[in-house]
């Protein structure tokens, strides 16, 4: 009888487990796409196209190698617009002895498919997803016994086993674990970076796009000029691409903001990465041999590595070791409105609006703009907390709730009490301006704290650290903040607080 293998839209890869073993002549593997998670949230219309048109491109290589691929497209007449319609339609038409899944990078779409094989009296076998270089197993082991779970402990272990950036007798490459010290410098003025790829559309794409023109319309975002990779052929240039053009300089600018500049010397791969199209550890390789050929420097290429083998590893690891509970914490009390100029409204802060103008163009925005400007002022303002997760979520192309959630509610708006982040990524509009060209377009002036020219985020900042005093205080990472509020004047304290509550008065009135 035949197995029915489910492959899902994030699981693009011939090496996903649920395709090991196949029996070409009797196995159907399955892809779908439903309207039920096309909108669960109201994704951009660049990452529904980049999907969709990845989905049947891999479906069409899969059946050129002989393969049997049932594929629904979500105009198909009888689609139910569910995995689980879909599911249980496929079973009544083709009648599996099993059906076969790799696990899913959603805590909700893991308790659905466990409901399965109760719900259509079937075995249901749910694989792990050895795409990523930690297991499950492994991060639970690294967790044991550990009050704090940081990031760069675990990256040291992960260097250690995959043998990445190593010497002999176990020592990094160079003499450090970490040159983080040496990316942080701000744009040079006149600053230009390579011209970025652009693929031809095919047929399939074309389709795609019209497809998602008419049923999508309506989401957040922009969806042409489309230019994504949508094969892992193509996606396996853009990653030499970037490895060739782009890393030599990455790391001196991966903290970099320019206007009009959305992509910079950012590898633009993570989106083919957390789709399947493109695999960690030949990531991770790749970088290494352009050091160590001399193409690019250590700095650039253990920064790249630490966010590919480090960091992505380690969220994916803090999501499935402490879901569902993570997903309900909140733990600064942060309810306000989400603002509607982070669907486009106006606002007179540049920053902001250069931020949500890449995202809504590109359905990316780099991720100092994601923690920094979006993320900073989400944290200072106090911005509820599912609010926020369900905008990250929607509008990257890049964005699965196990990568999104643990970046968002942890990383940037220090939700989840400390897990993830040792102090909140708070900061005024000096760093902005430090580190982008965008104040020189604003309104509003990174050296005024109070009157009708300061820069929001500046007292925003101090009167975050004072509401939420009793969290931050003790925290060994903050006496300079706190000393330094300490010696303002109570009039000054005063201004301050008064400001904050301005800027929070015209946000809730779309005024800002």
């Amino acid at each position: 009888m035949t197995v029915l293998r489910l492959i899902l839209a994030d699981q693009l890869s011939e090496s996903i487990t649920s395709l090991q073993g196949i029996n070409k002549k009797r196995d159907t593997i399955m892809l779908c796409e439903v309207m039920e998670e096309a909108s669960c949230v109201p994704h951009h219309p660049k990452k529904i196209a980049f999907l969709f048109s990845a989905m049947r491109h891999f479906a069409a290589e899969l059946e050129s190698s002989g393969l049997r691929v049932r594929y629904v497209k979500l105009n198909d007449s009888k689609n139910t617009g569910s995995f689980t319609g879909e599911l249980k339609r496929a079973v009544q038409e083709l009648k599996p002895s099993n059906v076969v899944v790799t696990e899913p990078g959603e805590y909700r779409l893991l308790e659905m498919m466990k409901a399965w094989q109760k719900t259509f009296d079937i075995p249901v076998e749910i694989l792990p997803d050895k795409r990523f270089l930690a297991t499950h197993a492994e991060f639970a082991a690294w967790v044991k016994d550990k009050k704090q779970l940081r990031m760069e402990f675990f990256y040291r272990e992960m260097r250690r086993k995959y043998g990445l950036l190593i010497e002999p007798g176990d020592k990094p490459t160079g003499g450090e674990w970490n040159y983080d010290k040496e990316n942080r410098k701000p744009p040079k003025s006149g600053m230009t970076v390579p011209l970025r790829m652009s693929h031809q559309k095919s047929i399939i794409t074309n389709e795609v796009l019209t497809l998602v023109k008419e049923r999508f319309s309506h989401h957040f975002g922009t969806l042409e000029p489309f230019q994504y990779a949508v094969t892992r052929k193509q996606a396996l240039m853009e990653l030499e691409h970037f490895a060739t053009h782009l890393l030599p300089n990455f790391g001196d600018y991966q903290d970099a903001m320019v206007a009009g500049e959305p992509y910079l010397y950012h590898s633009l791969i993570s989106s083919y990465l957390n789709a399947g199209l493109l695999l960690p550890l030949e990531i991770c390789q790749q970088a290494e041999v352009a050091y160590r050929t001399g193409k690019a420097p250590l700095n650039a290429v253990e920064g790249f590595i630490r966010q590919v083998l480090g960091w992505r590893e380690y969220i994916r690891g803090i999501y499935w070791h402490l879901m569902p509970e993570y997903g309900e914490r909140n733990s600064l009390d942060a309810t306000r409105p989400l603002p509607e100029f982070y669907w486009g409204a106006p606002t007179h802060m540049f920053c902001m609006a250069e931020s949500v103008r890449h995202t809504r163009d590109h359905a990316y925005s780099h991720h100092i703009q994601r923690l920094m400007v979006t993320g900073n002022f989400a944290l200072l303002t106090g911005l509820d907390v599912k609010a926020v997760q369900t905008w990250y979520l929607a509008v990257y192309s890049d964005a699965y709730e196990w990568v999104e959630m643990p970046n968002t509610l942890g990383m940037a708006l220090f939700g989840d009490g400390g897990v993830v982040a040792s102090k909140p990524y708070a900061a005024s509009g000096k760093y902005i301006h430090r580190m982008s060209n965008y104040c020189e377009k604003c309104k509003y002036d990174p050296d005024e704290m109070t009157g009708e020219k300061a820069c929001p985020f500046n007292a925003l900042y101090w009167d975050f650290l004072v509401r939420n005093e009793d969290k931050f205080r003790g925290n060994q990472r903050m006496p300079y903040v706190f000393s330094t509020w300490d010696k303002f004047t109570p009039e000054k304290k005063r201004a301050i607080r008064t400001q904050a509550a301005l800027s929070l008065q015209k946000m809730a009135e779309g005024t800002l």
